[in-house]
């Protein structure tokens, strides 16, 4: 019986062995780094780290076998005991540590490693890298090598999934969530495989991944911070701050400290699987949560647009649109740190007629404060340049000089034309070919582009040669296409919320002339009384009741239109308008006549009044209306 059991575990054993074998792939770098130590060429000490399901496990096995089939003693220890004696006393050993916890680093570092005789070679394997005592120890400089383990290369996950035998139909949906990271792709494997058709991430595979990357959490506040942490591109302190009640610094020195959380200069930047694997969570266990987050991420960095300095713009512009992102639009993000932007110097000029063509000279000259060169950072080659045009009426001279700019006033004036104090901006860019299209450089200028858009006052429409992926409207004829944004009728918050449906999907607020608006005024006050005539009002669809949201469009203009009027109280000057709207407005008052007899007023007095009062709140409400509350 013992015989047989063991047969059959030997068996077992091998088929294993097999298989693991089989789903190894990759990791040239980390096996060529043992060998070299493991034939006496590096050093003593190899320390693998790396989040969970990065495939620590997987490596240390490959490890044993190349090292056995070296000849050399091969031994396994347990990082959270470590009572592995054998490479003490065999100056050829090899020991194996895996699940190594940073308590016992004290210990290893200081005790058990100095007693290892030389010639003997050890691993550790754990998911935090070794902490700075080890690197400012000059004792350690030659004798340790730190191998961070990072997902599998796209040819090497793909070779994952060859050997696990991924229906053709489901890998290109199992790479996009899964990435290199290997434990996801294995799970998406057995998966597609069992099921078969396209693959889509189910609950029970974010379950387990989550369940092994990140384990179980301190307290509510530290998965709030974390689920915040793969909502935004990368996390700071202050958005902590702004979207948590709690104590944002400590959690985000927590958040730093997490193994599949990587610091960048932006700020703190997860593991992807992490990152997809917590959305696809929240989204799916609690949807009211999930919006409510991103709502406070999303007021967050909207501010953040608007306040920071001018050269932080495209960055801050890139965070705000990450949240926004959904299977249509691009999940990539590039921090653009191999281009940088600058303002055009005149000396710039030449080089601008080398890279553009048509308008760039006639703009650089007579707006050359419009004008950004973009640069390729470790060479400094020029690569790019983009002007915004800020036009606030039409130019016989710039009209005659660029078709673009042209083509854009025509249709500004033939749709919604501009009101007082209004502006068109039109985009410009010039660039050499081979950046032309999707390229970081492109994705920096489109990211200025928006920034401008969003920062912009009293811009009424804008015009762009490459915003379609942005839910802008083409106006195209034979020779130019441009997309165009009237951003009176669909404001910065409706547009972003938005903008990953079509266009004409995004509700329009109206956008009236300064005498439609008037007459709209006088119409609402006849009719406050019927909530009716007001929900039938032109001006339930201005930006005056969009601000006001949440409230009964009629409700919301009845209560604005009283207030206006209670106002003018505080007006010394207003009083006699204000009694004069009171008693015909508020009131009830049936007629004019008796509204006049009720003030003591002659009726061509009280009509006066009146129609100063009126006048009055139509230029409160139109000014709130063009400059906001």
């Amino acid at each position: 019986m013992s015989a047989a059991s063991n047969n059959t575990s030997g068996l077992l054993g091998r088929r294993l062995r097999a298989a693991r074998e089989l789903a190894f792939v990759g990791r040239e770098e980390e096996l060529a780094a043992f060998n070299t130590a493991l034939y006496g060429g590096g050093s003593s000490v190899l320390y693998v780290h790396g989040p969970g399901g990065i495939g620590k496990t997987a490596l240390l096995r490959r490890f044993a076998h190349d090292a056995a089939a070296a000849g050399r003693p091969v031994s396994m220890a347990d990082g959270r005991t470590l009572e592995a004696e054998l490479v003490l006393y065999e100056a050829d050993a090899v020991l194996l540590v895996d699940d190594f916890e940073q308590g016992l680093a004290g210990w290893l570092r200081e005790r058990f490693l100095p007693r290892v005789p030389m010639g003997a070679l050890v691993v550790i394997a754990g998911r935090n890298p070794p902490d700075l005592r080890w690197q400012a120890d000059p004792g350690w400089a030659e004798a340790l090598e730190v191998l961070p383990l990072r997902d599998l290369r796209p040819a090497d996950a793909q070779a994952l999934l060859d050997a696990g035998g991924v229906p053709a139909e489901s890998r290109e949906p199992l790479l996009a969530f899964a990435g290199g990271h290997p434990l996801a792709l294995l799970l998406g494997a057995a998966v597609a495989v069992k099921d078969g058709g396209r693959w889509t991430p189910s609950q029970d595979v974010v379950a387990t991944l989550l369940d092994e990357l990140v384990g179980e959490l301190p307290s509510a506040a530290h998965r709030h911070a974390l689920e915040i942490c793969a909502h935004a591109y990368t996390t700071t302190e202050d958005l902590l701050r702004a979207t948590l009640p709690d104590d944002a610094g400590t959690l985000f020195r927590w958040l730093r400290r997490l193994p599949f959380v990587r610091s960048s200069r932006l700020g703190l930047v997860p593991h992807d699987v992490v990152r997809e694997g917590l959305e696809a969570d929240l989204r799916w266990r609690d949807p009211q949560g999930y919006a409510a987050m991103h709502d406070r991420i999303h007021a967050h960095l909207a501010d953040r647009v608007r306040t920071v300095r001018d050269a932080d713009v495209p960055g801050a512009v890139a965070a705000l649109l990450y949240p926004h992102r959904d299977d249509r639009t691009p999940a990539d993000h590039h921090d653009a740190g191999e281009f940088r932007e600058e303002a055009m110097r005149q000396a710039d000029a030449g080089t601008l007629l080398q890279v553009a063509e048509g308008a760039a000279a006639f703009w650089a000259e007579r707006r050359p404060e419009a004008f950004r060169l973009y640069r390729r950072t470790e060479t400094g080659e020029p690569v790019a340049f983009s002007a915004w045009l800020r036009l606030a009426e039409p130019d016989e001279e710039e009209l005659a000089a660029d078709p673009v700019v042209a083509k854009a006033w025509a249709h500004a004036r033939a749709t919604r034309p501009l009101r007082a104090g209004e502006h068109v901006a039109v985009s410009r860019v010039w660039a050499l070919p081979s950046y032309r299209g999707s390229s970081p450089v492109m994705d920096l200028i489109r990211w200025r582009v928006i920034g401008n858009c969003l920062r912009s006052e009293r811009l009424a429409w804008s015009y762009i040669e490459d915003a379609e992926r942005y839910g802008m409207h083409e106006v195209s004829d034979d020779a130019y296409t441009l997309f165009a944004h009237d951003w009176r009728a669909v404001p910065a918050r409706a547009w972003l919320q938005g903008m990953n449906q079509p266009p004409d999907g995004v509700a329009k607020l109206a956008v009236l002339s300064q005498a439609e608006f008037a007459e709209a005024v006088r119409q609402a006050l006849r009719h406050l009384s019927r909530k009716d005539a007001l929900a039938a009002s032109l001006l339930t669809r201005t930006r005056l009741i969009a601000e006001r949201a949440g409230e009964n469009p009629a409700t919301a203009l009845g209560d604005l239109l009283r207030q206006t009027i209670d106002d003018l109280r505080e007006d010394p000057r207003a009083a006699k308008f204000h009694r004069a709207l009171t008693v015909t407005f508020l009131s009830g008052t049936p007629t004019q006549e008796l509204a006049a007899e009720r003030l003591g007023l002659p009726l061509t007095t009280y009509r006066r009044h009146l129609t100063a009062g009126i006048e009055r709140v139509r230029a409160d409400l139109w000014h709130r209306e063009l400059y906001g509350a």
